[in-house]
């Protein structure tokens, strides 16, 4: 059992880490978007397009999925929904 629990945490820690990412590009991209940031800069557009990179294989089939929305992308809200509620149910069948 004390296995299981240990799992749990580290996919828990996991998706915690992927939500933070998801809200990291969300709020660099509002940054570009409304120009408070240049997207000129080196530092901030690497990492961007870095974490882009990482989340976009798992973004895409979402995005597939939901409708076209114009310029709002609700697919990182989805994943961060799906996430939560894969947490929840791993945790009420392992601590059952």
């Amino acid at each position: 059992m004390q296995a299981l629990s240990t799992v749990y945490q580290i996919i828990s820690m996991l998706t915690n880490v992927l939500v933070m990412l998801i809200i990291i590009q969300f709020i660099i991209g509002l940054l570009f978007a409304f120009n408070v940031v240049n997207r000129s800069n080196e530092f901030l557009s690497s990492f961007y397009m870095a974490i882009n990179r990482f989340l976009e294989p798992v973004l895409r089939p979402i995005r597939n999925l939901l409708p076209n929305t114009g310029a709002i992308d609700f697919s990182p809200l989805v994943l961060i929904i799906l996430l939560n509620i894969v947490l929840i149910v791993l945790g009420n069948v392992i601590y059952s």
